[in-house]
């Protein structure tokens, strides 16, 4: 063990260390944020990545699963996966798009009844990590998240 390990772990101990690699440090924040958004949107039976995807169909109306993809920034076997469990669920609906290869996927009267039902448990996460971090942090990192996606976006 070195020096810069062995601090590093002492660190850990008492407080979150800082990681000398911005992946880790995003992934990590992220891993903690998502948590808290599943925390909350499990009493409606919602993952937080079928309600992102609920939310995205409800604003975009209907999408190809390409599309919707690259405006998540999620890939493609995730997104199939995923997708699928919400078809069953009866949340969404799926059609062939003009290439036969292509899927086109919208919200069904009861995707929207369960957004609906899981607004309020989502705001209330977004609530208090806007009220843990202070409106004009939390402000700066949702353009900061932004600016990332689109600075590293293909």
């Amino acid at each position: 063990m070195n020096a810069y390990t062995s601090n590093w772990l002492m660190e850990a101990k008492t407080s979150i260390p800082r990681l000398p690699c911005t992946c880790a440090s995003l992934r990590r924040a992220s891993r903690i944020l998502t948590q808290r958004y599943e925390e909350a949107l499990r009493s409606v039976g919602l993952r937080s990545s079928q309600f992102t995807l609920l939310q995205a169909l409800d604003l975009k109306g209907e999408i190809t699963q390409g599309n919707l993809g690259r405006a998540l920034a999620m890939d493609i076997t995730t997104l199939t996966r995923t997708l699928a469990i919400m078809a069953r669920s009866g949340w969404i609906a799926r059609r062939r798009g003009k290439d036969r290869r292509e899927w086109r996927f919208r919200l069904t009267p009861a995707g929207t009844a369960q957004l609906k039902r899981a607004y309020p448990h989502w705001a209330s996460a977004q609530a208090q990590m806007r009220e843990k971090l202070g409106k004009p942090r939390w402000e700066a990192l949702q353009q900061i998240a932004d600016e990332v996606t689109s600075a590293l976006a293909d």
